[in-house]
């Protein structure tokens, strides 16, 4: 069981000063203003049960580089075993070419998250966790670096790889989005 998605536009930023260190008192400091060096796109495969991460970067964010990575994660998952992808419903996901990759391929199963609920998918946890551990505070020279330091976040990852595990309760979700609606129809309403 993959959770996969995409991470798309992920930015080369380089600060145009270092930042200042940590010191006794005082936090890390850095510029708010950057130097943009070019764009990539993080493809990710999640294994919810064991945590491992398939990932790759591609340039841009189309079928065809989705395509790409499904045909890595066929190479990389063992043969006997059957590919349950989790994922959203981004238009690339479904697209013709897909489709036909898909019939040729059965191992390939597809579970697509409901529309507006791609938050389910666990793989978008990872994806803040890279952002706040390795390119949020980071600064990068090139895309080339950018790469790189993903790449590195990774295999550091893989090399001692933790689930997920979900800590809320399904009812405390569930209470949740009943309160959520029940403010909503009362705007609509106009009684709030």
């Amino acid at each position: 069981m993959l959770s996969v998605d995409e991470k798309s536009q992920i930015q080369a930023l380089d600060r145009t000063q270092p930042g200042l260190p940590l010191k006794k008192g005082r936090a890390a400091t850095m510029t708010h203003d950057y130097k943009r060096n070019g764009t990539t796109t993080l493809f990710a495969a999640l294994d919810v049960k064991t945590g491992e991460v398939i990932g790759e970067c591609l340039p841009r964010h189309r079928s065809r580089e989705f395509l790409k990575f499904l045909k890595k994660i066929d190479k990389l998952v063992a043969r006997q075993l059957d590919v349950h992808v989790i994922c959203d419903n981004y238009r690339t996901h479904k697209t013709k070419r897909v489709g036909m990759w898909l019939k040729r391929n059965k191992r390939f199963k597809m579970h697509f998250t409901p529309t507006s609920s791609s938050w389910i998918n666990l793989v978008e946890r990872l994806f803040a966790e890279i952002t706040r551990q390795r390119i949020r505070r980071g600064a990068f020279k090139s895309v080339a670096e950018l790469i790189a330091a993903i790449e590195a976040w990774i295999a550091e990852r893989n090399a001692n790889p933790k689930p997920f595990k979900w800590t809320a309760k399904a009812n405390s979700i569930l209470e949740k989005n009943a309160r959520a609606r029940r403010v909503l129809e009362q705007v609509k309403a106009g009684t709030k």
